[in-house]
């Protein structure tokens, strides 16, 4: 959904804990909406999954995501917003 409010937003997500995955692509769904582009780098070596997703989002929504994905367990997740 398109709206003057929206901001281009870029996400960061790692993954430590394998267990999270499934909760971190049920939180991704609920924002679909909102995701440009999504990019998935397995780094099987460090034991970690990263995703970067490009959104076009209300800033309380990207906030949103962000705070929800922060609180599982074995997830760090960080956004930035362009100006």
């Amino acid at each position: 959904m398109e709206t003057s409010a929206n901001r281009i937003a870029l996400l960061g997500i790692i993954i430590s804990d394998g267990n999270a995955v499934e909760t971190v692509n049920r939180l991704l769904h609920e924002y679909s909406e909102f995701i440009v582009g999504r990019m998935g780098l397995p780094m099987r070596d460090r034991g970690v999954n990263t995703i970067t997703l490009v959104l076009d989002a209300p800033q309380d929504a990207v906030n949103a995501l962000t705070g929800k994905l922060g609180r599982v367990s074995g997830v760090a997740a960080k956004a930035l917003f362009g100006k």
